[in-house]
């Protein structure tokens, strides 16, 4: 795909930038249509409501335990396997003047009555409606912190035009892996929360070390054009980029297929936040800093004369 420089094998990743940036513009709008129209779907920790977990004697058939719930007033329950075959997870959302232990005991019942064997209680949860809003409130501040800390740290760190390229690449990954999540309704928990947190930290990382060699190679490369030392930078910087990111994806890989339905979330966030970031880092930050006139002089720190220094000179 990528065309390369004979003389040091560069590869020209800028070559492409301009339909990489169309690529994210279209990505980002179409995330935003998503979740304009669908938003998340908020999961228990957010929403409020009594969660479940039972066991059956035999492989459970979902669509038997929805229709036996939907006949004892809880069709709105939210069924699926947790782990195996045996164990299924009911999410039931809050009744007014009823406790989760009531609850509980009466979806327990129904199943007990729809002819499907023996069926054990493993578990149960409740969350209220007014912690789920605030945990929904916390989690959006921390977001938005994470952002606010992040921006300060890298504007003292880079110069401007490089700092604000690496502040919109992450807004660019966050936004896109909301929008995959509400496109597909994946249920939003904690533990998504947990991995969007972690998705920032690790595309800033990214970022920071293809910076750190971009602002390097401005000052040994005092001839080449910035799309050339931008370029360099990027191939010098791949190797330890797909190291990083391969050994990371098969982790998370194992974690989505054997780590439980409990971290599904949290597995699928990251996968996605990890291809979008380290695409982020290459086509969005780097080539906004380019767009945004990132020049030699840049990168060149401001000499301070010290007061007197003409007259020591003199003697």
């Amino acid at each position: 795909m990528f065309e390369l420089i004979k003389a040091k094998n560069t590869i020209r990743f800028m070559r492409y930038s301009k339909p990489a940036m169309m690529l994210s513009i279209l990505l980002i709008v179409a995330s935003v249509v998503t979740l304009s129209i669908n938003w998340l779907n908020w999961g228990l920790d957010f929403t409020g409501g009594t969660l479940i977990e039972v066991g059956f004697e035999q492989p459970a058939n979902l669509d038997d335990v929805r229709s036996t719930l939907a006949a004892s007033e809880f069709g709105d329950a939210i069924v699926q396997n947790f782990g195996n075959t045996h164990d299924v997870l009911v999410r039931v959302s809050p009744r007014e003047g009823i406790k989760g232990s009531v609850i509980g005991e009466r979806v327990l019942s129904a199943l007990q009555q729809g002819n499907m064997g023996q069926v054990d209680m493993h578990r149960i949860e409740f969350v209220g409606p007014n912690v789920g809003d605030e945990l929904a409130e916390d989690g959006g501040l921390a977001i938005i912190l994470a952002l606010v800390c992040i921006m300060i740290y890298v504007s003292m760190r880079f110069e401007w035009r490089l700092a604000l390229g690496s502040v919109l690449a992450l807004g660019h990954d966050v936004i896109i892996t909301l929008g995959v999540f509400s496109f597909f309704q994946i249920e939003v928990d904690l533990t998504v929360l947990a991995a969007l947190l972690a998705v920032i930290g690790y595309s800033l990382n990214d970022t920071i070390v293809v910076f750190d060699r971009i602002r390097e190679n401005f000052r040994l490369m005092v001839t080449a054009e910035p799309t050339h030392i931008v370029d360099e930078s990027l191939t010098q910087t791949l190797s330890r980029t797909l190291i990083t990111s391969g050994t990371t994806i098969c982790v998370l890989v194992s974690l989505f297929l054997v780590g439980g339905a409990l971290i599904h979330g949290f597995a699928t966030a990251l996968l996605i936040g990890i291809f979008v970031g380290t695409y982020s880092s290459i086509y969005v930050a780097s080539a906004l800093a380019i767009r945004l006139g990132i020049s030699r002089e840049h990168m060149i720190p401001v000499v301070v004369e010290k007061e007197g220094a003409d007259q020591d000179a003199l003697m």
